[in-house]
């Protein structure tokens, strides 16, 4: 199975999300290990004693056999490794995990592999359930790896512009997505501090399930927060509707 021959395919997968198809059916979209981001029509879904229904519901991960038809994956067996249900009982949670198969889904065009990014997403879910570290910290770190496995790296080494080596600077190019040296035009540079130009730093080094051991301030994930959030939606086909729904949900905590 999985060479193409017979157009069927064995794969770790993720739910991003689904929706209702046809009577009986339903339509979910899939973050594979293997095809990418994939469609697949799971027949019989929205039926009362459906041993497929729980293979749709968004968040669940596991092992999913699909058909490749002429136009449409079609969903032929399924096994749950780790629903993340428990993500839905806190507001949190559901709100960053939901944010993170926007990036996905957003970032990815259909059947495009990407293994990497698969880990890392993978990995980002399992940290959000087992509660390890700061949630807003994992998740600016999971964007700096998106960036990077999408083809958005940020080059915090070298100046953008002439290629020179810099030991600090905290002027960026948000249109060459690295820093700029003291002798290159910076009169559209986005300022960072220090601070957080050295964290960013060490985002793109470390492995995600590392992530808490840093403590990162208040100040610097917020300059983070906007930096990477600009690159995002400059980079990609829309920008994540979740982000505004973070934004009020903060706000409501402030007050």
């Amino acid at each position: 199975m999985g060479d193409g021959f017979l157009s069927i395919f064995k794969t770790r997968a993720l739910v991003l999300k689904n929706k209702d198809f046809k009577e009986n059916d339903r339509l979910i979209w899939l973050f594979t290990e293997k095809l990418g981001k994939i469609s697949v029509v799971v027949q019989g879904a929205k039926k009362a004693k459906s041993k497929n229904m729980s293979l749709t519901l968004p968040f669940c991960y596991g092992e999913f056999v699909v058909f490749k038809g002429k136009s449409m994956y079609t969903l032929n067996e399924g096994e749950i490794e780790e629903s993340f249900q428990s993500l839905l009982t806190d507001l949190d949670t559901l709100t960053y995990a939901s944010y993170l198969n926007e990036l996905v889904e957003i970032s990815m065009v259909e059947e495009e592999s990407n293994k990497e990014l698969f880990k890392d997403l993978i990995i980002t879910y399992y940290l959000i359930r087992n509660k390890v570290g700061d949630l807003e910290s994992l998740i600016r770190a999971f964007e700096v790896k998106l960036l990077r496995h999408t083809g958005y790296g940020l080059n915090l080494e070298n100046c953008c512009q002439c290629g020179k080596k810099i030991n600090t600077s905290n002027l960026i190019s948000i249109q060459y997505f690295g820093v700029i040296c003291s002798e290159c035009n910076r009169s559209s540079a986005y300022i960072l501090s220090f601070a957080a130009v050295n964290t960013l730093k060490y985002l793109i080094k470390i492995p995600l399930e590392n992530v808490y051991k840093i403590a990162i301030s208040k100040e610097v994930k917020e300059e983070l927060e906007s930096l990477l959030s600009i690159f995002i939606s400059q980079s990609y086909s829309k920008k994540p509707n979740s982000l505004e729904f973070i934004k009020l949900l903060r706000s409501d905590k402030n007050e």
